[in-house]
């Protein structure tokens, strides 16, 4: 295999959009009209789940509403996602702000919500529905486009480049590995794959591991979370080929971070986790005082590498 230096210079500067500013002012609710908001997450397996929630938990706060923020131990875990969001419709919530793993499985208890007028949020992931009154999400198909340009950038043109992502069942599954692919193949990028690993570090790692051995050639990989960067991260090492295989992420966590750092990973799509929790509840918020709610929210996103992931822009969305 060709050896192909990773290119970790001041010209992968800070890019496309800018993290976005607050959508609106709302003015905070009195202790007696104290709103409930159920808040749905997809888990709470990353630490980028653990940051939306200390947003939305402090846009709370702040305006004067109670959350519950619940999510299943692991983003494989449909049937258990639709267990705890009926368990929170059957709670009479004032809004609810929900993430979907599956962009469809929700629709029918989404509908019973939007005939008791209950106003649903989107948050991260939409579902294929107009039923949520916005969604308040990264665009994901133009930031893993980003990604397949920073590729490009290291690896040049006709080179294989591995796709692993968590799933193809959640909006963002399926806008990161279709916005990455279309992307690449448009810039002359030959794809293998996509695998879906769940965004699980092992099975990603299995994944990676085995397009690597079957395909020699291969020049870098773009994975779609943190969990799959981080078993992409674990494959490359223990195949030997830090230094030959250029690896982009997404998100960041503590392990990301470190490896791009360390020259371990090339850089990574940065979203706004903390962000998107307080927007998911500024939109309710918005929706229960009769205010009129941007559709949909873009949150924005940001690209970090080694020569400005200690930049104060990019430092403002890190979390570990």
């Amino acid at each position: 295999m060709k050896t192909r230096a990773i290119a970790l210079t001041a010209s992968l500067a800070l890019a496309a959009t800018a993290v976005a500013a607050p959508v609106a002012a709302v003015e905070p609710f009195a202790d007696e009209d104290k709103p409930y908001v159920a808040i749905v997450s997809k888990g709470f397996q990353h630490q980028f789940w653990l940051a939306v929630r200390a947003g939305a938990e402090a846009k709370a706060e702040e305006l004067g509403m109670e959350v519950n923020f619940i999510g299943p131990e692991n983003e494989s875990q449909v049937d258990k996602q639709m267990e705890m969001l009926q368990a929170e419709y059957d709670k009479d919530p004032d809004a609810v702000c929900f993430a979907a793993l599956d962009s469809v499985a929700a629709i029918p208890l989404l509908e019973q919500m939007q005939a008791d007028d209950i106003p649903v949020v989107a948050f991260d992931s939409g579902v294929d529905s107009d039923i949520p009154i916005t969604t308040a999400a990264t665009d994901n198909v133009a930031a893993a486009g980003l990604a397949a340009e920073k590729m490009l950038e290291m690896v040049g043109e006709g080179a294989q480049v591995g796709v692993i992502v968590h799933d193809q069942t959640s909006r963002t599954g399926i806008d990161r590995t279709e916005g990455f692919i279309a992307k690449a193949e448009e810039l002359g990028l030959e794809i293998v794959g996509p695998q879906f690993g769940g965004g699980d570090h092992a099975k990603s790692a299995d994944l990676a591991k085995a397009m690597m051995q079957a395909n020699p050639d291969m020049a870098g990989f773009f994975a779609g979370n943190e969990g799959s960067a981080i078993g992409t991260l674990l494959a490359v090492d223990e195949l030997d080929m830090a230094g030959e295989i250029v690896v982009i992420g997404y998100d960041s966590g503590k392990a990301q971070i470190d490896a791009i750092k360390d020259g371990s990973m090339a850089g990574a799509v940065q979203q706004n986790p903390v962000g998107i929790g307080a927007w998911c509840v500024e939109a309710a918020a918005m929706a229960l005082q009769g205010e009129e709610v941007p559709d949909p929210i873009d949150t924005g996103y940001l690209w970090a590498d080694a020569s400005n992931i200690d930049s104060e822009e990019v430092m403002a969305v890190l979390y570990e």
